[in-house]
């Protein structure tokens, strides 16, 4: 491998600036490894940072940059004092303004590269670093019990699938919401599926006379303030995209996740 492709911008502002680009691969340093990458995910947050360059410092990302974060792909290059990885062992994670390209170089212990087991495929792999932390962020802040009624905003979406799979292995009956196309998906995650929308109180209502305990907001705020007109306690509700959530309602990211969340969700995934 002489040269690879990366989707890069030398600019902040505009997701247009993105282009594809050929780079030299450059020398290993001796406890660096090259991963050839199968697939890349894309989150929110990736075309965020290309638009706002307060966010993207705030990553620690600087122009010219590459461009998103979640991959999986397999090791093809170690250097000469790596002891974690081989050649040929398949790996997953996040690189924050580097997974879109068709190769990355990380070192060897970076923070959030991990082992694919086998069984797991690289779709899969590829598309957990950002979703798989969040949502095990928002299932720890929201400390389900069993028997628990849950309301889950955008339960259909990256994060919401697997937020509402941890909860409902962990016994709650969680009420998710969506769009009428996406109800099927939702009810096969293991959740009671409502709409979103004008109308979300009367909807949860509707399927449920049981108290509801606790609640996550996948997008924007609508089921936070639907959660506190059903009588759900403001510190059992949190968010994960509002900039302003309701007085009381906890704000989580995948930056509160604990260490070993994706080494336990690859686990379960694996496990089926």
């Amino acid at each position: 491998m002489t040269t690879f492709a990366a989707v890069t911008h030398d600019e902040f502002g505009d997701v247009g600036a993105l282009s594809l680009r050929s780079r030299t691969v450059e020398p290993l340093a001796d406890t660096q490894i090259r991963v050839a990458i199968a697939v890349a995910g894309l989150n929110p947050v990736d075309w965020q940072i290309v638009e706002s360059e307060s966010l993207a410092q705030a990553f620690g990302i600087t122009v010219p940059s590459g461009f998103g974060n979640d991959f999986a792909g397999e090791v093809v290059e170690v250097g000469e004092a790596v002891t974690r990885w081989k050649v040929g062992d398949r790996v997953f994670g996040g690189a924050r303004g580097a997974a879109v390209a068709t190769a990355v170089v990380l070192d060897e212990h970076h923070r959030s590269l991990h082992a694919t087991p086998d069984g797991v495929s690289d779709l899969t792999a590829g598309v957990l670093d950002i979703a798989g932390r969040t949502a095990s962020a928002v299932a720890d802040a929201l400390n389900v019990r069993a028997g628990e009624v849950v309301l889950v905003g955008a339960a259909g979406g990256g994060v919401g699938s697997i937020l509402t799979q941890l909860l409902v292995r962990a016994g709650a009956r969680v009420i998710g919401t969506g769009s009428a196309v996406s109800s099927q998906f939702i009810r096969s995650l293991g959740a009671v599926p409502i709409e979103y929308g004008p109308g979300l109180v009367d909807n949860v209502r509707s399927v449920t006379t049981a108290p509801l305990a606790a609640a996550a907001d996948l997008h924007g705020t609508a089921t936070a303030i639907a959660a506190l007109a059903l009588g759900i306690t403001p510190h059992r509700i949190v968010t994960i995209e509002a900039d302003d959530p309701p007085s009381g309602v906890r704000a989580v990211n995948g930056s509160d996740a604990r260490p070993d969340a994706l080494e336990r969700l690859i686990g379960l995934i694996a496990a089926g």
